[in-house]
């Protein structure tokens, strides 16, 4: 197929644009590189599948416009995204102008070429998890933060493409993503960040008292479940979870990273008023419409995180 990959150039986009020219695609990557890198796509760069690496945003109109009548895509896997919390707090202006006006440009263009859009939202929507069950697609959202706002406006505008126009898409909602390839500085991810500090002989920190939880999903079985979700009819029209299933507190996840308490710490929370104490997966629905289910346990994720970053010389 021919494919069009938003924020491919990014830390999922990364692999998803690797497990698409694994299966034999011709792909073409848009990304701004606001929060991308071009290395991310060093290894791919003589890979015949991918047709094009295109510098621009998602906001261009007359670039998609230009983008999607030459390359006549079958699949618009959409990444491209303002994705800290933090950055949509200080800055709601332009997380709003990314994730739900750029969202808007590609499903217009998604509507005229009649081409199936798989939208990336985060499990941030959701308002905090309440038993061991999981939470489900039908549990309750809260925009705690901007980034949350944004991405449920555009969630619910994409589907209104399936009820009003019957175009092909569906909403993924991935819970908290790790792995290579994710940043280890201050935009980084907390397990990236953890193994940094460990390697580097500093300080893990801990915003808030530590006892907020996280359901940790190594960034193969995410992208596993993205190109899952394009390749199936049976999501059209549909939101669905990927998780690992399991949750750890935050204090426990520093202890699973360095080993022993004595270079953890606790400092003030920078955004309090948007934390979700808990965050669990029930990932139930990817497992009965996809097949889906996660291969890579917590304990193995870090460790090839770890390996990967040590060999990258990111500490």
């Amino acid at each position: 197929m021919n494919i069009l990959l938003t924020g491919g150039a990014g830390f999922i986009g990364r692999w998803v644009a690797k497990r698409l020219l694994d299966d034999g695609h011709d792909i073409w990557i848009l990304d701004d590189l606001s929060n991308g890198r071009r290395e991310n796509l060093d290894e791919f760069a003589d890979h015949p599948g991918l047709r094009s690496f295109i510098e621009g945003d998602i906001k261009d109109e007359a670039l998609l416009g230009d983008i999607f009548a030459v390359h006549h895509f079958d699949i618009c896997y959409h990444l491209g995204a303002s994705i800290n919390v933090q950055d949509s707090i200080d800055d709601p202006r332009t997380t709003f102008n990314n994730d739900t006006i750029g969202t808007f440009y590609i499903m217009e263009q998604c509507r005229k070429h009649n081409v199936k859009a798989v939208f990336m939202s985060t499990c941030m929507v959701y308002d905090r998890c309440t038993d061991e069950t999981g939470i489900t697609e039908a549990h309750p959202t809260k925009p705690a933060s901007p980034y949350a706002g944004a991405k449920i406006a555009a969630e619910n505008m994409v589907l209104s493409y399936y009820y009003a126009y019957d175009l092909p898409v569906v909403v993924i909602r991935p819970f908290n993503t790790y792995g290579p390839f994710q940043k280890t500085g201050g935009e980084g991810g907390v397990v990236a960040i953890f193994i940094r500090n460990k390697l580097a002989g500093l300080d893990l920190n801990i915003y808030g008292e530590g006892t907020q939880t996280r359901d940790l999903l190594y960034v193969e079985d995410c992208a596993r479940f993205v190109v899952e979700a394009g390749y199936s009819d049976r999501v059209n029209g549909q939101i669905v979870n990927a998780g690992l299933g399991r949750d750890i507190s935050v204090n426990d996840l520093a202890r699973l990273v360095v080993g022993e308490e004595s270079c953890i710490k606790h400092v003030p929370h920078i955004h309090p008023q948007s934390e979700i104490q808990k965050l669990l997966c029930n990932y139930e629905k990817a497992k009965s419409l996809l097949g889906w289910e996660p291969a890579v346990s917590l304990e193995e994720g870090i460790a090839r995180t770890e390996a990967w970053i040590k060999t990258s010389h990111l500490m």
